[in-house]
């Protein structure tokens, strides 16, 4: 595995863990709940790449 197939997968659970973080806040503030279930769809969707990059 090179060093950017390594790199992809945890840059991608990053990305998903801000995406959960940022869409429970705008949720929970009620400030834009549009965006912030769009922003937990995201994050469900980079999470389901991670499983099928990994396998």
């Amino acid at each position: 595995m090179t060093a950017l197939e390594g790199l992809a997968p945890a840059l991608a659970m990053l990305a998903a863990f801000a995406c959960l973080i940022g869409g429970g806040v705008l949720i929970a503030k009620r400030q834009d709940v549009r965006k912030g279930v769009l922003m937990l769809v995201m994050a469900a969707v980079l999470v389901g790449n991670v499983v099928i990059w990994t396998l």
